[in-house]
């Protein structure tokens, strides 16, 4: 059994509360910009979630009014320019890892935007199972704008499922900013909270995913994202075999048993 309610990260906030464990990066006076160090720590965070039992859901919160502004220029990007290849691709390769590791959590990840979400903190956003903003959220891919390409961490492959490919294709060639409510009628935002609700919306979206089936999520969680490479056959193969895997579990009998008596099920994740 691995515990991280008790974990204490050098470069960002943590906490767990109800199962439901809480990330901010904790830069506020510079807008929450990511360091080598950060990638880094969240990336061994997401790695080590599969394997904690005393958290069901996470959620990427804001700080100060921001939610991440992106690599920081000085620490990151200063560096790189005098970086050779071999070290370039151990640097984009390392944050490839960590949408990777948020995608392999096995947990529903929940991102709440506020202010600032560009560069790498739109893709900690992306990378997010269900996204909720405040109206003051502006998220941009700003690759281009320091110029490099628009295919940064997945991007090219995981925002134009979430927003359309021509969409996706604006942000990505331009690097501009995507309103609030852009964001919101694209699907890319699940749904738009006055600033002083945010994080209490997010908790109760998160509280309400937390009192389900947490295997079961688990599996959709993978199903969601292996099926990308699936053809329908093959998907639906596949979910034949993670249902009857589900079927098997005492969170299936206790909903059954819970109907049968008209109660409502009270799932304990196993």
């Amino acid at each position: 059994m691995t515990m991280l309610a008790g974990l204490t990260p050098r470069h960002f906030l943590w906490e767990v509360r109800d199962r439901i464990a809480v990330i901010r990066l904790n830069r506020p006076e510079r807008k929450n910009p990511l360091t080598f160090d950060s990638y880094a720590e969240l990336r061994d965070l997401f790695r080590a979630l599969p394997y904690a039992e005393d958290v069901d859901v996470v959620v990427l919160a804001p700080n100060g009014g921001n939610f991440c502004s992106g690599g920081d220029v000085h620490e990151i990007i200063g560096p790189l320019v005098g970086r050779d290849m071999k070290g370039l691709l151990a640097f984009t390769r390392m944050t490839g890892d960590l949408v990777k590791a948020m995608i392999g959590c096995g947990k529903p990840v929940i991102a709440a935007v506020d202010g600032i979400c560009v560069g790498a903190g739109a893709i900690l956003a992306m990378a997010s199972d269900l996204r909720i903003a405040t109206p003051a959220a502006k998220t941009a891919f700003l690759f281009t704008r320091v110029g490099l390409a628009g295919c940064d961490m997945g991007a090219c492959a995981m925002l134009p499922r979430i927003i359309g490919q021509g969409r996706a294709a604006d942000l990505l060639y331009t690097g501009r900013t995507m309103s609030a409510d852009e964001g919101a009628a694209w699907g890319f935002y699940n749904a738009l909270h006055a600033p002083e609700a945010l994080e209490a919306e997010a908790m109760a979206l998160a509280g309400r995913i937390a009192a389900g089936p947490c295997f079961a999520h688990g599996i959709t969680k993978t199903q969601l994202n292996q099926e990308w490479n699936m053809g329908l056959d093959q998907a639906i193969e596949a979910e034949a075999q993670a249902q009857a895997i589900c079927m098997q579990t005492e969170d299936f009998a206790r909903a059954y048993r819970a109907f049968v008596a008209k109660e409502r099920p009270v799932f304990e994740g196993n």
